[in-house]
This record gives C-alpha cells, sequence and structure tokens, in this order.
C-alpha cells in the first residue's frame, strides 16, 4: 500500500517559531503554532460566517448548488494547502491567507464591491483586499484586550499583498494603485506595523493567491454550466478543455452528462496545480532562497503559474466574461443589486441615526455626512440578505434579485 511521503519544511518555508509577532503581545501556546492560531481565529470569526451568505457570482437563493463566498473559500484553502504541503510550506500560514482573503466583500459580489467604489470615490474609492485587512485588525470585536483578531505580521502582509507588492522599488504606487494611490486603511495600519508593501509576501501568501485563480477559474466554469449560461460544445472551443474532453471521451465514452462535467473541472484543477508546482520548483531552484524573506526580496512571486497556463488562464477568463460575468441575467440582477447598495449607503450617510446602536456610539447627531468610512464598514459587513431586508425596511421598494 502506498504511503503518503512525510512532509519537510524547505528552508524558505516561513517558520511559526521566528514570526514577527503580533500588534499586541500574547501568551503563546504550548500546542499550536502562531499560525495555527490565526487560522482558527479567523474560522471563528463572524465575518468568516457571514461568508456563508455573500454573492460569489450567482446570487444566494439562486440554487443551493452555485458557490458562495464560504464554499469558495473552503476550495481555496483546500487548493492552497495542497500547495504549500507540495512545496515544503506552512500549512497553516498558507491555510490562514486563504481563509481570509474574501473577508473584505461587501454583499452582492463584484456589483457590491462597484457601488461602494463609487460611493466612497471621493474617498479614494473601495478596495476589498483593504477592507480585509480592517476586518480584521479591527472589525472584529472578539477579545477583551484588543480589536481585530491580532494575527500574525505573516498573515496581515499575506491579506494586503494579496495581488503583489502595492508599491515599486521606488516607492511609488505599482501599477494597480497608480490613479488612486495605496489605499488609506493599509497606509494607516502600516504606521503601526511595516508591511514592507514594496516586497512580495511570504511563498505562503503567494499559495493562497493563486489558489484563488485555480478555485474561480474552475468553479465559474461548473457554476456557469450548471446555469446553462453555455455548453460543453462552447467550452470546447478553449484548448485546453478541448484536450481534457477529448481524454475523458476516449476513457468513459458512455459517461454521463454530470459526470462528465465534475471529471472535467477534477483533471482541469490537476493541471493547474501540477502547472504551479512544477513552475514554482523551477523558480525555487533558480532562486535557491534560504528563508522567507529571500523569497520576499526575489522581485518576482515564486508561486506561480508557467507562461502556458498563464495564456490558459486568460483564455479561461475571456471565454467566460461575455457568458458569466456579462451575461444579459447577471448584468440585470446585479444593476439592481448595486443600487440596493446605493440607496442603502445614501440612506445611512444622511441618517446615521439609523445605523444600528453599536454602530452609532460615539456619533454626535450632527455627524451626517461625515461618517461615510463607518457607513461602508457596516454596509460591506453585510449579508446579501441582511442588505435586501434592511433595504426593503428603510423604502418603499425594493428589487426581486432572481
Amino acid at each position: 500500500m502506498a504511503v503518503e511521503a512525510a512532509w519537510t519544511r524547505s528552508f524558505f518555508a516561513a517558520d511559526p517559531a521566528a514570526s514577527r509577532g503580533r500588534l499586541y503581545e500574547e501568551p503563546t501556546s504550548p500546542r499550536r503554532s502562531v499560525f495555527r492560531r490565526d487560522g482558527d481565529r479567523i474560522i471563528h470569526a463572524s465575518a468568516f460566517r457571514r461568508l456563508a451568505h455573500k454573492t460569489q457570482v450567482f446570487i444566494f437563493h439562486e440554487g443551493d448548488h452555485y458557490r458562495t463566498r464560504l464554499t469558495h473559500t473552503l476550495e481555496v484553502t483546500q487548493i492552497a494547502r495542497s500547495l504549500a504541503r507540495s512545496l515544503g510550506l506552512d500549512e497553516d500560514l498558507a491555510e490562514t491567507c486563504a481563509l481570509a482573503h474574501d473577508l473584505g466583500h461587501p454583499p452582492f459580489g463584484h456589483a457590491g464591491e462597484r457601488a461602494l467604489d463609487q460611493c466612497l470615490s471621493a474617498q479614494g474609492g473601495f478596495d476589498h483586499n483593504a477592507q480585509t485587512l480592517v476586518v480584521v485588525t479591527r472589525l472584529e470585536r472578539r477579545y477583551a484586550a484588543f480589536d481585530g483578531l491580532n494575527l500574525t505580521w505573516e498573515a496581515l502582509e499575506g491579506l494586503a499583498k494579496h495581488n503583489g507588492p502595492l508599491l515599486d522599488d521606488f516607492g511609488r504606487p505599482t501599477p494597480r494603485y497608480a490613479e488612486r494611490g495605496i489605499p488609506r486603511a493599509i497606509t494607516e495600519y502600516c504606521k503601526l506595523q511595516d508591511l514592507e508593501l514594496a516586497r512580495y509576501p511570504s511563498a505562503e501568501a503567494q499559495a493562497g493567491a493563486i489558489a484563488d485563480d485555480i478555485a474561480y477559474d474552475a468553479h465559474d466554469i461548473d457554476d456557469g454550466l450548471r446555469a446553462d449560461m453555455f455548453s460543453l460544445d462552447e467550452l470546447a472551443e478553449v484548448p485546453i478543455f478541448d484536450e481534457i474532453l477529448r481524454e475523458i471521451d476516449a476513457l468513459y465514452p458512455r459517461i454521463e452528462a454530470s459526470r462528465r462535467v465534475h471529471e472535467l473541472i477534477r483533471r482541469l484543477i490537476t493541471r493547474m496545480i501540477e502547472d504551479v508546482l512544477a513552475e514554482s520548483e523551477r523558480r525555487l531552484a533558480t532562486l535557491a532562497p534560504c528563508s522567507a524573506d529571500d523569497v520576499r526580496r526575489a522581485g518576482r512571486p515564486v508561486v506561480a503559474f508557467s507562461p502556458a497556463m498563464v495564456e490558459t488562464d486568460r483564455a479561461i477568463k475571456t471565454f467566460l466574461l461575455p457568458r458569466v460575468y456579462h451575461h444579459p441575467r447577471i448584468l440585470r440582477i446585479m444593476g439592481d443589486a448595486e443600487r440596493v447598495v446605493r440607496d442603502l449607503f445614501r440612506h445611512y450617510s444622511e441618517r446615521p441615526q439609523d445605523l444600528p446602536f453599536e454602530w452609532r456610539q460615539g456619533l454626535a447627531p450632527d455627524d451626517a455626512g461625515a461618517c461615510t468610512g463607518l457607513v461602508a464598514d457596516f454596509i460591506a459587513g453585510m449579508t446579501d440578505p441582511f442588505a435586501l431586508i434592511e433595504h426593503a425596511r428603510l423604502f418603499g421598494s425594493t428589487p426581486d434579485l432572481h
């Protein structure tokens, strides 16, 4: 019987015993590493539970089989741990980064984010990665001694740099932030703990980020097929899917349609994971890092797709854009969802006294218009159903998001 090889820590893995620590000093645990405790804290956080009722692509009530933010997060976490184990990384830190990466997403998926971004345009817009940092450093209030979850420096840098460095070598914002600058929430936190925004995050954080891409591609294909937004014949226009479908049909010529789809998704995920592992091993062999800081100073990701898989990833997203993300039904529903978020933002900004008591504590009666950040935090934390309930309570007409 085959036995799985024992896990061996790589020289460049993040070492929990050498963590840069937490903002607020705490006693260590005799049984759990600091990174394991980080992951546990996220799982028990209120914001994590709310992911179960936040939209990924399809609105929460469209069907039990479509992904939510929570099921997406769990899929990302499984892939991140697989990558981390194969590369000799700290699985707990990779899991932590994956578990927390979407905590800052507002209700209604990217529609909610677009709406909040418009509402906050005068304040620099809305960025869900920055909001994730706000959630784990300030908004979660579970501990007597501090706000937030008091995660380790390594976890926080992974969340802030989910998409890579925010600054270039000259201290200028990278292209993603060139127009609006680095989100204030991130720059303000860096005054307390320097997250080294010009460097890449740990290899564990990189594993979590690329796991997000893999899960995103796979489950949007799966959900799009389930919703009849395109057919397998159309999907075969993308070379990797044509190749995989041919393999399946040769091995299982009489396979039922649903199993054919599941086999397609399974094989896609496997190919993307194996590609990342091969490319990462090649990059790591060239770099020969001896520490996690060597990875941070590498100047490019060490956990990455090969150039060929980058093109495949781009082809998948190009295929999905008109058929799923810009599908007329999705656009109509998301247009209505954006209106819900904008209405709520306008109402609470004009009437902050209508916020729940625990949110309006400390606000003066004449604070209308001066609490946009507080209002954005409140709305960003809403689930889809709670946002609709609040809209129905405050307005005479609420869209039916079907």
